[in-house]
């Protein structure tokens, strides 16, 4: 006797629907360019965070163009004298500018280490004026308030996006696997009787069936 065909279900009778395998896909994708997107940009503003060509030195007077939307900072050199406790900074300009303590951070150049000796606050767009001194020669320059601390940071995130997005879509796509495959049992028992793959054979007609 030749075995029974096996029941067949249409694929798009099944639920979850097959589009949540192209969701998965998708959220692995936009993830995966938004990790990559965090990662170039966050060596690029590291690369050009602080503005070395543009340095000044103790007493001088620069004017800056300063916006509340973007934070900037004032970096000192490291040299050999070391920091000293008359170094000091001053600003002046609309509103009522201040500078307050930075954060732990670093930026290198060739040949050069710089720290953040300030972060810059002001309250509104204008033209500031900024003036440093110090016991000994220094070297100063405006930047943003991060170097390469807060660039190991945004790689880390760059790194963890990406993954995140990853399991994200295996789990939606495993799921999906699993409820379809669930689905398709409860129709096979419903329209054929059974759960498995083949309907349940009949006894032969004008008797009992036998037993195994």
């Amino acid at each position: 006797m030749q075995p029974f065909p096996s029941p067949r279900i249409p694929p798009n009778e099944l639920r979850p629907g097959r589009h949540w395998y192209v969701t998965a896909a998708a959220i692995s994708v936009v993830l995966i360019v938004l990790g990559a997107a965090i990662g170039v940009y966050g060596f690029k503003d590291a690369v050009d965070a602080v503005d070395t060509d543009n340095q000044f030195a103790d007493g001088d007077t620069v004017t800056l163009r300063l916006d509340p939307r973007h934070e900037k900072a004032i970096w000192k050199e490291d040299d050999e004298f070391g920091s000293s406790s008359e170094e000091a900074c001053a600003i002046t300009g609309p509103g009522d500018p201040a500078l307050t303590g930075p954060g732990i951070d670093v930026f290198l150049t060739r040949g050069q280490t710089w720290n953040p000796f300030y972060d810059i606050d002001v309250s509104r767009a204008g033209e500031y004026e900024v003036t440093c001194t110090s016991e000994g020669p220094s070297r100063y320059a405006v930047g943003d308030t991060g170097g390469l601390v807060a660039l190991g940071g945004r790689l880390a995130l760059a790194v963890l996006v990406p993954l995140l997005g990853i399991g994200v879509g295996a789990a939606v796509a495993l799921v999906t696997a699993f409820r379809r495959r669930g689905h398709r049992r409860r129709l096979l028992a419903e329209r054929h009787g059974t759960g498995d793959s083949r309907p349940a054979q009949r006894a032969p007609s004008g008797g009992a069936p036998r037993l195994p």
